[in-house]
């Protein structure tokens, strides 16, 4: 078994298509299948199912795959920790976001590390929590920016900045009136979410003090459909305090703060325990201080360090 061919299998699970496998590797579609077919022999395994198609990974080989993807990337942390820090900071860093974060990081991000570390390729892209964690796991991603805690004993969690929920409420509902929206108020009327698909939720479905998290209210949703659907529909929802700045000034006068208690959340950034990149952590870390309000920042962003 080699290197190469685990590279190999991985290309092709990407293409699901020897022939297309074969031209990214720069391979032909021949010595492709011979070098596939010789790791088959030697695990004694069908690592792929010729017969489905598209191609597909038998059972054993979406495992023999995915274990593939995490020695490749262990092995290119051995090759960096040889690097210099200016080498360091190039190439790609694959970058992961919530759709409740990523409207309020990614352009910020763009701009900081273009403008601070113009040889690194960012890319990103917004998953749901759970995603995340699991692409994280399999090392198809470097980093995840989530709401908190994150229990994961393959992962560490690093703190980013605090902020509030706070109330979206139309002109129409009688709870506009109010400087502040108690929870116990804010249960005993509908309340629009994202979960399982744009709804809102009867008082019935809710019960007094129930915790607002990002997965109850935004899962796999963006805020300013909520937001819009407020406008277009009346009630109200709720929103993290970071979007507050994101709507139009006319729009903010239908924010009321939420108390007895206030709901809030942590976002962190989540990376495997095995990362090695200290300098671009530090790097996403100081340029999350450049976005988020210092406000929502005391106590709470630290960069980390990597301890091997």
């Amino acid at each position: 078994m080699t290197l190469q061919q685990l590279r190999y299998i991985i290309a092709i699970d990407s293409h699901r298509h020897f022939g297309k496998a074969a031209e990214a590797c720069g391979l032909t579609q021949s010595t492709l299948s011979l070098m596939v077919k010789k790791l088959e022999e030697e695990l004694d395994v069908q690592i792929f199912d010729r017969d489905a198609h598209p191609l597909c990974p038998t059972e054993m080989g979406r495992k023999i795959i995915d274990r593939a993807k995490v020695v490749l990337y262990n092995v290119e942390q051995i090759t960096e920790m040889t690097r210099s820090e200016k080498e360091i900071l190039s190439g790609p860093l694959r970058i992961a976001l919530i759709s409740t974060v990523a409207p309020v990081l990614v352009p910020g991000l763009f701009k900081h590390l273009g403008q601070q570390h113009p040889s690194i390729s960012l890319q990103t892209e917004e998953m749901l929590s759970s995603t995340i964690k699991y692409k994280l796991r399999r090392a198809e991603v470097d980093m995840g920016i989530l709401a908190g805690p994150v229990p994961d004993t393959d992962l560490l969690e690093i703190p980013l900045y605090h902020e509030r929920f706070l109330a979206y409420i139309s002109p129409n509902n009688p709870a506009y009136s109010q400087e502040s929206i108690r929870m116990d108020t804010l249960f005993k009327q509908p309340v629009w979410i994202i979960r399982n698909g744009l709804r809102q939720v009867d008082p019935s479905d809710l019960k007094d003090g129930a915790e607002i998290t990002y997965e109850r209210f935004f899962e796999g949703g963006r805020v300013g459909i909520l937001i819009q659907v407020v406008n277009d529909n009346g009630g109200l929802t709720v929103i993290p305090e970071t979007h507050a700045d994101l709507i139009m000034f006319s729009q903010q006068k239908c924010l009321r703060p939420i108390v007895d208690p206030v709901p809030s959340r942590t976002i962190s950034l989540v990376i495997r325990r095995d990362y090695i990149h200290e300098a671009r952590l530090n790097a996403v870390v100081d340029a999350v201080k450049r976005i988020i309000p210092g406000t929502l920042l005391e106590n709470v962003v630290r960069k980390e360090r990597l301890v091997l």
